[in-house]
């Protein structure tokens, strides 16, 4: 583990730790989900107020404020409703997070999620206010990007200019929470995002990569894992640079930050598919958690709750497998 003050360039450096960080609890602000169409849904919009190019989910605050922004990208075959609980923690804290339905059926290329991820970046600075609770402004100067499992690669893909594709706003913080790049190494979904070099990643932000410690684990002879070894989280931090942090959490798996009632046939085969903890709720909180702390360090220049987390000076809701920083 490298000293923080050398190997990060935050703004801002705290003299002494908070022995009660509340980050993996409620925030302080009243959160609100919001539904907002797309473009193609049949139904009359106003000119004046141009939709979203996909549905979105928006956890919003609802008390009047300017507001960093988080977009949140989903995992393979699941619903953005399924991050409900997860997004609300989010917004609670704070931040405005957009978490769009990119697609129902997909295959295994996803070149279509990441036009669509860079459209709707490319659409909030011209609709987002429209559908936002009266006073809540948001700040587009202070945009971050997340995804979980492909979503995590799309975001990664994103990020790093795949097919050439650009966003008219700059995205400050990227996050990985369980990002898979495919079946295996040599069965990467395409645009392939890992290269297998070492601290490869070409970005202009920091990186935080979140893992699942069961997501390697097989809970069916019959079916892959859900996160499997060679195109998971490690390999996703392996070529990142600094500032870069990684936190693999032991006893939980690749579905355990969804919400505790995920219905419908995609929301039991995240039950039946993955190899899983005893209780979504603990990693849902410490995802939750350790997303806003790494929002507050990037986007507020605030390190206090992530140099607390990363010196165990708080509780954490799971135990820790690996932890790196970079």
């Amino acid at each position: 583990m490298q000293n923080f003050a050398e190997s990060h360039q935050l703004s801002v450096m705290c003299s002494s730790y908070s022995s009660n960080v509340d980050v993996f609890d409620t925030g302080k602000y009243t959160a609100k989900l919001l539904r907002v169409e797309s473009e193609s849904e049949s139904y009359t919009h106003n000119n004046n107020f141009p939709p979203p190019p996909k549905s979105l989910l928006i956890a919003t605050p609802l008390e009047g404020g300017d507001f960093p922004l988080l977009l949140f990208l989903h995992g393979y075959l699941l619903y953005n409703s399924f991050y409900s609980q997860l997004i609300q923690h989010v917004a609670s804290h704070g931040f405005i997070v957009i978490a769009p339905q990119l697609y129902t059926v997909a295959g295994p290329d996803t070149s279509d999620e990441i036009h669509s991820a860079a459209a709707i970046t490319n659409w909030l600075s011209e609709g987002l206010c429209k559908f936002l609770p009266p006073n809540v402004r948001p700040n587009l100067s202070k945009l971050a990007l997340a995804g979980h499992s492909r979503g995590g690669k799309t975001a990664f893909a994103l990020a790093l200019r795949k097919l050439n594709i650009t966003t008219n706003l700059k995205f400050s913080a990227l996050i990985g929470v369980d990002p898979v790049d495919g079946m295996d190494k040599g069965k990467q979904t395409p645009p392939p995002v890992l290269t297998y070099v070492p601290n490869s990643f070409d970005f202009d932000m920091a990186v935080m990569v979140i893992g699942s410690g069961l997501g390697e684990v097989k809970r069916n002879p019959l079916f892959p894992p859900c996160a499997p070894k060679g195109v998971n989280h490690e390999n996703f931090f392996n070529e990142c640079k600094k500032p870069a942090w990684y936190f693999v959490a032991k006893d939980y798996g690749h579905s355990d930050m969804l919400d505790d009632d995920t219905k419908g046939i995609r929301g039991k085969a995240t039950n039946c598919l993955c190899k899983n903890g005893e209780s979504r709720k603990p990693m849902r909180r410490f995802v939750g958690g350790v997303i806003v702390a790494f929002l507050k360090a990037y986007l507020h220049d605030d390190n206090e709750d992530l140099l607390t987390i990363r010196d165990r000076h708080v509780s954490l809701p799971v135990e820790i497998k690996f932890d790196s920083f970079l």
